[in-house]
């Protein structure tokens, strides 16, 4: 996993070997400032060597200004490496997750593929460009004090750095304690998110049945195991950070003490005291950074272990040899199709052929399976075993794109983006030309609506389609249906949740959408479909009957029972 994580370096290493220099550089005018001061006390001061004095005060100058430079460019250019890596992994995540099956969604919730998005990919920014320089200053500092403070007096330097290891495994133990904790928190925080997501999205809902203080209590139960999560977060970080703290503040108590015994007994004078001093000081930094460094990599692992989780999901995938579905005429045929979904079984052996050209209505009780056989034509699930043609190619070896290209969808429930109605148009073909989107509303009886509004094709709806009736919504879903000009036509309830007026100009804009092209219907109010060139019934074992309205409703059977419940 960390070999993944280097690699989003690549594209920038120029940069980021930049950064590193610029903290070697940082580094080493660190180191100086302790030589220098030492030089002072123990020769020039002494000696009333002003000349050598005012020479260590530009030079000291010029090493400040140096390492001034060297701070802005590792704080600006050094933070874009870190955010231009992080805009990479969002855009690789975002184009996985157009890749990813509809079970994906079907098992995960929006607000905590959101968090991973954004919160763990801010924390893994922040890993990127300070992990790598702090801990690169660090060697050179730690490197570059002990060697320095080896040429002043080897046995207290060897004394000092004796209790650095102590100090390394404490951290390295609670490593492991901190990534729980850090990972812990950050579900937490997705299912927050989530619960939070699903509230604001269901807010008029909520209102109209006065749920408030139900929705209070299920954000509260979510928040408290966010707080708990948290809370143990930090006590392990407190755990961490005292004991690392403690293990500095000996550092400084030892160089203190030895060093005052190592100069009182004359092993080495008031200079290079206060060179240990201040290099016991400078490479105690680095050691902070390093702890601090350590809560910086539990967050950012974390989040780029949960960043994984979604990357290795299997994407939709072609065959290797797939063909590209071109000239559709549109037939399609079921051929003994087997489909479970969670160890449930919805479809057996199920069986069913449909001509070019023709409509086939779906009729059937809730959970039968209509909507089931309208999603595994475009493969938005796979069956178990069976096959589905369409003209005798089958669909897993024709390319996911050239197949979903050809098939338009209407839903009962209408998802527009959020943006203009021209945008929630042009899905149905990116490039089309404006005289091509006027006539699909046209066509779709929405243009007129949409020409007596203040902006016109340019208005914005809102949210979800927020700002329109759902009459509304579903002309501008057909419009951009007729835009697409599929071969094969999916509406599935594409007007059941609608008043009957409504209704009645939706169904003038179906009839002219269906018009020669190969058609499926799922219905919930028969009288749509009584010109379909079949109606196919469906019950929990398969096909019940089938036929044309006549001659169900002669049969008398299961269809005419949904007729007379209908009807009611």
């Amino acid at each position: 996993m960390i070999k993944k994580f280097i690699g989003f370096y690549k594209p920038y290493k120029k940069l980021f070997v930049f950064d590193l220099i610029a903290a070697f550089i940082a580094a080493l005018c660190d180191l100086v400032y302790p030589m220098m001061t030492r030089k002072l006390i123990n020769d020039s001061i002494p000696n009333k060597n002003i000349r050598l004095i005012v020479v260590f005060a530009v030079v000291l100058l010029l090493i400040f200004i140096v390492k001034a430079l060297c701070g802005y460019f590792m704080q600006y250019w050094g933070h874009v490496v870190g955010v231009r890596m992080q805009a990479d992994m969002r855009r690789d995540v975002f184009k996985h997750l157009q890749r990813l099956p509809n079970k994906y969604f079907d098992n995960n919730k929006t607000g905590d593929i959101m968090s991973r998005i954004i919160n763990d990919l801010m924390d893994i920014s922040e890993l990127a460009h300070h992990g790598p320089e702090d801990i690169f200053i660090s060697i050179i500092m730690l490197i570059g004090s002990f060697i320095i403070l080896c040429t002043i007096n080897i046995p207290l330097t060897l004394i000092i750095f004796a209790f650095i290891p102590p100090i390394v495994i404490f951290t390295m133990f609670q490593r492991k304690r901190m990534n729980k904790a850090f990972l812990d928190t950050k579900v937490e925080t997705g299912a927050v998110n989530a619960n939070l997501q699903n509230s604001i999205s269901g807010i008029s809902i909520s209102k109209a049945f006065v749920s408030h203080k139900s929705e209070e209590e299920k954000f509260e139960i979510g928040n408290r195991k966010f707080i708990n999560a948290r809370e143990r977060a930090y006590k392990v970080m407190a755990e961490y950070f005292a004991g690392a703290g403690l293990g500095i503040d000996v550092l400084n108590y030892i160089g203190l003490i030895f060093g005052g015994i190592f100069t009182f007994v004359g092993i080495i004078d008031i200079g290079d005291y206060m060179a240990y001093m201040l290099y016991i000081r400078l490479f105690t930094e680095p050691i902070k950074k390093l702890i601090n460094f350590m809560e910086q990599f539990q967050n950012g692992i974390t989040g780029f272990e949960r960043y994984m989780q979604i990357m290795n999901e299997e994407q939709e995938k072609d065959k290797e040899q797939a063909i590209n579905l071109s000239n559709v005429k549109g037939e399609i045929e079921f051929k003994n199709i087997d489909f479970s979904y969670d160890g449930q079984d919805i479809l057996k052996g199920f069986s069913i052929k449909i001509e070019q050209g023709k409509m086939l209505a779906l009729v059937g009780h809730s959970g039968t399976g209509k909507t089931t056989i309208c999603n595994l034509i475009p493969r938005f699930y796979d069956v178990k075993c069976g096959d589905i043609l369409i003209d005798g190619k089958s669909i897993y070896d024709v390319s996911l794109n050239s197949l979903r290209s050809n098939i338009g969808i209407v839903q009962q429930e209408v998802f527009l983006f959020t943006g203009t109605i021209r945008d929630n148009i042009l899905y149905g073909k990116n490039d089309a030309t404006e005289e091509e989107i006027l006539s699909a509303a046209k066509m779709a009886n929405i243009h007129e609506f949409i020409e007596n509004l203040p902006q016109g094709y340019d208005t914005y709806i809102g949210e979800r389609g927020v700002k329109l009736s759902g009459g509304q919504k579903q002309r501008i879903s057909i419009a951009r249906v007729f835009l697409k000009n599929p071969s094969i036509l999916i509406l599935d309830e594409a007007t059941s949740a609608l008043d009957n007026a409504t209704e009645h100009i939706i169904q003038e804009s179906l009839k002219k959408l269906c018009k020669d092209r190969t058609t499926i219907v799922v219905a919930h109010r028969l009288s749509t479909i009584k010109n379909a060139d079949e109606i196919v019934v469906i019950g929990n074992k398969g096909i019940i009957e089938k036929g044309t309205h006549k001659e169900l409703i002669i049969k008398n059977g299961e269809y005419n029972k949904l007729q007379s419940i209908a009807s009611i």
